[in-house]
């Protein structure tokens, strides 16, 4: 294999987008510093190389005539190493032993033009450079390759870094839209789980109505119109207003109040201030429906729903009250329902699990929803949401 030909697989092995830098210190991009910044640092790293070189190797010279060899070194090296990255590379990312070969080309070609640069400047033959290299001074071409290596190395483990970096916070948003994605899913689902029950119960009464009262039955199709217009807007919706949300469920519980006749009656209360304000989808049908499943409906007199919005320091406190036939004794909704009891609140479990679920992942653990004994009689779902308008 030619040499050409296995220079050119070692240069183009890697290749990936990376930014172009002016930098002298080629370390200095992958670390995203100022122009101004990198600047300083190259003045910096020169200014010491000549003071090693001058009290460290006591190479006869002054600090002052080292110090300008040293900067038009290191420029030249620094300008070389950049250039030749960017003749081969372009905006690609060099692959590790390509860069470090660069690097090892540069530093002799950089030090032999700065130094020959510095002999022009003060007036100095170029035949002293080659006494110079004679008589010792290839030491400083070699020590000038080991740091541009060393500086190399570092370049592109601090480029390495950066990337890892960049991958994690790529994955991090990837995994927060599959979160996303999923709690779409969840609210399709769990939509999916509310409106064939109360569908079916909806057009069976619709079905008996027609015959004994048809402008109840008109009505009752004009709610389950609006209703059903509703939950598909919100299903669709990442967020949705107070206002859309107590629409829904009016038309949800004039629904069910059609069906159930004077055993269920309801009150929504929210505060014209409150209208606007943006809240997750879902989140208050699952609780009224728990409140109608296994409080009002269960009893033979039925009860009453109150739906209710506010805000306290704060927190948005949603809450759905019901006068029906209340929590168990036993019951404790943080751990799973007894074997014995849970035909009966296992979907009001998963209602509220769902729900729990759902605050966590939208708003942190700050979102709360807590069940708790109404008084005199019945539930109490109250949802506690921090907001910031």
């Amino acid at each position: 294999m030619h040499l050409a030909t296995v220079w050119r697989q070692i240069i183009h092995k890697q290749k990936t987008d990376y930014p172009m830098t002016t930098s002298l210190l080629p370390f200095a991009s992958a670390q995203k510093i100022s122009a101004p910044k990198q600047m300083f640092y190259s003045v910096l790293f020169n200014s010491a190389i000549a003071l090693f070189v001058t009290y460290g190797l006591s190479n006869g010279e002054g600090l002052q005539t080292n110090w300008v060899f040293s900067m038009l070194i290191g420029v030249s090296i620094g300008a070389l190493i950049n250039g030749m990255r960017r003749l081969i590379w372009k905006d690609a990312k060099p692959n590790r032993l390509g860069f470090l070969m660069v690097c090892c080309i540069a530093a002799p070609l950089g030090f032999y033009f700065g130094y020959s640069l510095g002999m022009l400047i003060y007036g100095f033959p170029l035949e002293k450079l080659f006494r110079h290299l004679a008589g010792g001074e290839h030491k400083l071409v070699i020590m000038s390759i080991i740091i541009s290596l060393f500086f190399g190395i570092l370049f592109l483990s601090q480029t390495a870094l950066s990337e890892r970096k960049l991958k994690a916070e790529q994955e991090k948003a990837q995994l927060a839209d599959i979160q996303k994605q999923a709690m779409q899913a969840k609210l399709q689902l769990l939509q999916a789980q509310i409106e064939p029950h109360m569908l079916f119960n909806t057009l069976a009464n619709l079905q008996g109505l027609i015959a004994l009262d048809t402008e109840r039955a008109q009505y009752m199709l004009e709610q389950l119109i609006h209703y059903l217009r509703a939950s598909l807007s919100s299903s669709r919706a990442e967020k949705t207003t107070l206002k859309q949300e107590f629409a829904l469920m009016h038309a949800y519980l004039e629904l069910l109040a059609i069906r159930m006749g004077k055993r269920l009656t309801y009150q929504l209360d929210l505060p014209a201030e409150l209208e606007a304000s943006e809240v997750a989808p879902m989140l208050l049908q699952p609780l009224v429906e728990n409140a109608i499943k296994h409080g009002v409906e269960p009893k033979m007199e039925g009860g009453h729903i109150h739906v209710s919005a506010a805000m306290r320091d704060g927190i948005l406190q949603l809450q759905v009250a019901d006068t029906g036939l209340g929590l168990p004794d036993d019951y404790d909704d943080s751990r799973p329902p007894h074997p014995q009891t849970q035909h009966d609140v296992q979907h009001e479990h998963v209602g509220n699990a769902n729900v729990r679920d759902r605050l966590l992942a939208l708003y942190g653990t700050g979102a709360t929803l807590t069940l708790s004994r109404n008084q005199p009689q019945g539930t109490l779902a109250l949802l506690n949401i921090p907001y910031s308008s």
